[in-house]
């Protein structure tokens, strides 16, 4: 017999893993398909959209994302995972599908609203399963592939966009896209019939022989409950409140888990939405005469980009993982900056290709090995088990606000102050990031950890 907590790996960890990580595969998708589409309707298809529309738009989606983070977060704690787990690529697939049949600029935000709802979802929900079936020395590791996996959305995306626009030479055959998002949601859902109820769930709600039947389920026969049977003495307390989670005590580790994602959120989101249209700007893209020849030039471009983002997730989970995860943070945040500096000031003075490419190059090193991951993994390290799936879509709703803001700004700062203005702005919200991890995050976590040592027997 194996107790789950010390366990080696199985296959039913991995398929875990896989299965429980398709919200941020989604989200990587999502982000892709958006900077894909964005210059395509803009430049190419409907040039008269103002720039506030535009922001509104393509910002839908994660607005959606902030929404489903908050609503599904409290709903799972309430009546379960598994029901709104299962229910997330089924209004991926049914909105997506839509958009392929009927695309149009009515009916393009309130999909992208609905998608973002399930992929929020998902990041309240996804971690939750991750983290509390895996062994005690993985989890981390787990979660850092688990967040990983955007990276690889964002990859196959651009991959397949750049593919069928350099053939088919048609910037209308930008809807046809989204029936790759319907394809793996609906391979989701399959995977998901699988799965049971979340066992932590089941145990803090005084059920722990269901909890152990799942653990099983899961991983086999000869696998035992750990810790978690440990959560029944919990059982009675009730499941924490709106009022709970804001209280004095509690708005330090709000701040550190929802502020600074905000803050990664305008890297992510919003420098990676607007990619390719930062590259026309900046002018990195090599010139030429027919805007659809260089808006497809630019998605090549990114491509070359999003292989540097997938060596930061590596990156992260191999050398940086070692770090505490405050100054894996915080130093992210500043390296990140320093790199947006290094092209905002080889843009203005006219450096090389190499130098102003290479500033932004870093800047996805530095931001999917340090904050890209950590703030993801931080929520589920300092809320306390009735907590966690809620204050986890608090953190990821603030999370996408702060993408949001950014998405929807950064079409008017780029009409009024081009690529510069946009780097400006990014780069002091990146500090802010570093800064705001820095000062709050070592009272947190030191408080966290004198409670788990008071909360032992």
């Amino acid at each position: 017999m194996y107790n789950m907590d010390t366990m080696p790996l199985r296959k039913g960890h991995i398929w875990i893993l896989i299965i429980a990580s398709a919200g941020q595969f989604f989200g990587g998708v999502l982000a892709i398909l958006v900077g894909v589409i964005a210059p395509l309707i803009t430049i190419t298809h409907h040039p008269e959209l103002s720039s506030w529309l535009q922001g509104f738009i393509f910002s839908a989606g994660l607005i959606g994302i902030m929404l489903g983070s908050l609503l599904f977060g409290r709903l799972s704690d309430k009546y379960g995972y598994l029901f709104f787990f299962r229910l997330s690529p089924l209004l991926i697939v049914g909105s997506s599908l839509w958009l392929c049949f009927n695309p149009s600029l009515v009916t393009l935000p309130i999909n992208l609203l609905i998608i973002g709802l399930a992929i929020g979802g998902d990041y309240a929900l996804d971690p939750s399963y991750v983290s509390e079936i895996m062994p005690q020395k993985w989890r981390r590791t787990m979660l850092g592939i688990s967040k990983a996996s955007s990276g690889v959305g964002n990859i196959l995306m651009i991959l397949v966009a750049w593919f069928v626009l350099k053939n088919s030479a048609d910037p209308a055959i930008w809807n046809r896209l989204f029936l790759f998002l319907t394809f793996f949601a609906a391979l989701a859902f399959s995977g998901r019939l699988w799965f049971v109820e979340s066992p932590e769930w089941l145990a803090l709600h005084g059920k722990v022989q269901e909890a152990e039947k799942n653990i099983k389920h899961f991983l086999g026969k000869d696998v035992y409950i750990g810790e978690l049977a440990n959560k029944k003495d919990q059982t009675t307390r009730p499941q924490a409140s709106a009022k709970d989670l804001f209280a004095r005590g509690n708005i330090k580790r709000i701040i550190l888990s929802g502020i600074p994602w905000g803050c990664e959120g305008m890297g992510v989101y919003g420098i990676g939405i607007f990619t390719p249209i930062l590259l026309l700007t900046l002018g990195l893209v090599p010139s030429g005469e027919n805007p659809f020849d260089k808006v497809v030039e630019s998605f090549r471009f990114t491509l070359y980009i999003n292989l540097f983002v997938m060596l930061g997730f590596l990156l992260g989970l191999t050398v940086v993982r070692r770090i505490s995860i405050i100054h894996t943070q915080s130093t992210g945040f500043f390296i990140c900056a320093a790199g947006l500096i290094i092209t905002l000031l080889g843009y203005l003075y006219h450096a090389s290709l190499s130098i102003t490419l290479g500033g932004f190059l870093l800047f996805e090193l530095a931001l999917n090995a340090g904050p890209h991951l950590s703030t993801f993994e931080l929520p589920s390290r300092i809320y306390s088990l009735q907590e966690r799936a809620s204050g986890e879509g608090i953190a990821s709703a603030l999370g996408k606000l702060g993408a949001i803001i950014a998405t929807f700004i950064i079409p008017p700062l780029l009409k009024l102050g081009g690529g510069q203005l946009v780097l400006i702005v990014a780069i002091a919200i990146l500090l802010t990031g570093g800064i705001i991890t820095l000062i709050v995050g070592p009272k947190v976590i030191k408080k966290t950890q004198d409670k788990k040592m008071l909360s032992k027997p």
